[in-house]
């Protein structure tokens, strides 16, 4: 609800009422156990982008969160160069840029302002070694990334994980904008197609993942992989309703229920491996 507000606020304030009326119904009309967080959250923001006569109301807030990550980069990358940890790290550190779910991160500013604080507190939980083990042995791998300005930094750690290791690294980003996720727009203009072995998209607009819109090639890869490694909440919300598998979730746990379902700790940096 705090996120349609925002993209409200975005576009035109005077739809506010209009868009929390609708929201409201779509999750009455939805509001099931069995039902799928993320599945629900593409229905309420489909909706809401309609009633605001717009694909993406995002488009500048995202342009900036980029230039704040790339304003950070060259600190960024003197830390991920230390260490897989660090580089892991610092992609999550790129993971806070999500806005409109709280009040005191509402700007790409807040990157800036915070960045050094978010790496000083390290990994609330850190499953780091394991990670590195399943990859020393890997074949395949497969990398969903979330927001933009997070993918400026992702780059840092996919350059690492095609220097330590070898793998056939391929790269999925969101086939429509969504929220303030990257597309293939963003992939192209930092160059992960030169980084990574292959670069696919979702399919199409999805909060998370949509299996059923995923292109055969990528559903290939996702069955051949040997680990998956997915960023932000949503794909966890995705993921977790499947059996794909190893998959190492690597975000800020910023939502509540969110944290309890993985076990983790609230607001803070994870790196946590599902077997």
């Amino acid at each position: 609800m705090k996120r349609c507000l925002y993209e409200a606020e975005l576009v035109d304030e005077q739809k506010r009422r209009e868009v929390i009326d609708e929201a409201m119904s779509i999750l009455n009309e939805r509001f099931d156990e069995d039902a799928v967080s993320a599945e629900v959250a593409t229905e309420v923001h489909d909706e809401v982008y309609s009633i605001l006569g717009s694909d993406d109301p995002y488009s500048e807030m995202k342009k900036k969160s980029n230039s704040s990550a790339e304003r950070l980069l060259s600190k960024a990358k003197k830390i991920a160069e230390k260490s897989f940890r660090d580089a892991v790290l610092v992609s999550i550190a790129g993971n806070v840029l999500d806005f409109g779910y709280r009040d005191d991160i509402r700007s790409p500013d807040y990157l800036t302002e915070e960045f050094e604080n978010i790496i000083d507190q390290g990994l609330a939980h850190d499953d780091t070694d394991e990670i590195k083990e399943i990859l020393g042995g890997a074949d395949e791998v497969v990398y969903f990334t979330d927001n933009t300005g997070e993918i400026v930094f992702d780059t840092l750690l996919l350059e690492r994980l095609k220097d330590d290791f070898d793998i056939h690294l391929t790269v999925v980003v969101k086939g429509e904008p969504i929220l303030t996720d990257a597309t293939m727009e963003d992939a192209l203009k930092y160059q992960v197609d030169e980084i990574a072995d292959g670069l696919e998209t979702t399919g199409g607009y999805a909060v998370g993942v949509d299996f059923d819109i995923l292109s055969k090639e990528v559903v290939e890869r996702l069955k051949r992989a040997d680990l998956i490694i997915a960023k932000g909440m949503a794909n966890w919300e995705s993921f977790s309703e499947t059996d794909y598998s190893p998959i190492a979730f690597l975000t800020r746990s910023k939502c509540r229920p969110v944290s309890e379902t993985m076990g983790v700790p609230y607001d803070e940096n994870i790196a946590k491996l599902f077997k």
